[in-house]
């Protein structure tokens, strides 16, 4: 679920789109607000939105699982995802990657939990979120700036040291520092705890990481 006024952006086989066209959306998914400017002035549009970006592992799709089918060169397989910036990359909170569904998948026996359920936890954590943050005029996570989640929101030392390591070895920016903090709350709240432990933390650093890990 989304709050209200976000909009869904979806962008399917992301690479192969313009790398300009993609870059145009960093400053708009960092304000919230879409900034032209011309030569009679400025204007600012309200851009709120979640984003989500899918590609294929490679330009010929078959690199997943062993990848025996794939046709593609190293070289070719970095150009196709260099078309996504870092900068760009480093705005998007979770990153995942989604392996192939095996024989094996389709016979499993329905053990999801369904939509109510999930729907219910979700307004859950929200009104866990508007509670904590209503005296800020805040609503979401999302929206709490750097210097709130390093100041009056800040977390103990023990609990940040995994997200203070990728820092200072440069795993991290100080941006995405910030959105894995913004991360772990959520996490917490969706948990019922009133703040993060170490262990969402380092759930929330994995969410980012994973789809570079795997």
């Amino acid at each position: 679920m989304r709050p209200p006024g976000y909009a869904v952006n979806t962008f399917d086989e992301a690479p192969e789109y313009e790398r300009r066209v993609l870059d145009a959306l960093r400053q708009p998914l960092e304000s919230g607000e879409l900034v032209i400017h011309r030569s009679a002035g400025t204007a600012a549009y309200p851009a709120r939105f979640q984003l989500v970006l899918a590609a294929n592992p490679c330009p010929c799709g078959k690199a997943s699982g062993k990848g025996l089918d794939c046709t593609c060169t190293p070289t070719m397989r970095r150009r196709y995802y260099g078309r996504m910036s870092g900068p760009l990359l480093d705005r998007v909170d979770i990153q995942l990657r989604v392996e192939r569904v095996s024989l094996a998948d389709f016979g499993q026996s329905g053990t999801e939990e369904d939509t109510v359920t999930v729907a219910r936890r979700v307004q859950e954590a929200r009104q866990r979120q508007r509670e904590r943050l209503g005296y800020l005029g805040l609503e979401t996570n999302s929206q709490v700036p750097g210097r709130l989640l390093r100041g009056e929101l800040r977390l103990p030392p023990a609990t940040t040291r995994i997200l203070d390591t990728s820092l200072e070895r440069g795993i991290l920016t100080a941006r995405g520092y910030d959105r894995v903090l913004r991360l772990a709350w959520t996490l917490a709240d969706l948990g019922h705890r009133e703040r993060p432990h170490s262990d969402d933390i380092g759930q929330a650093l994995g969410l980012r990481q994973a789809a570079a890990a795997a």
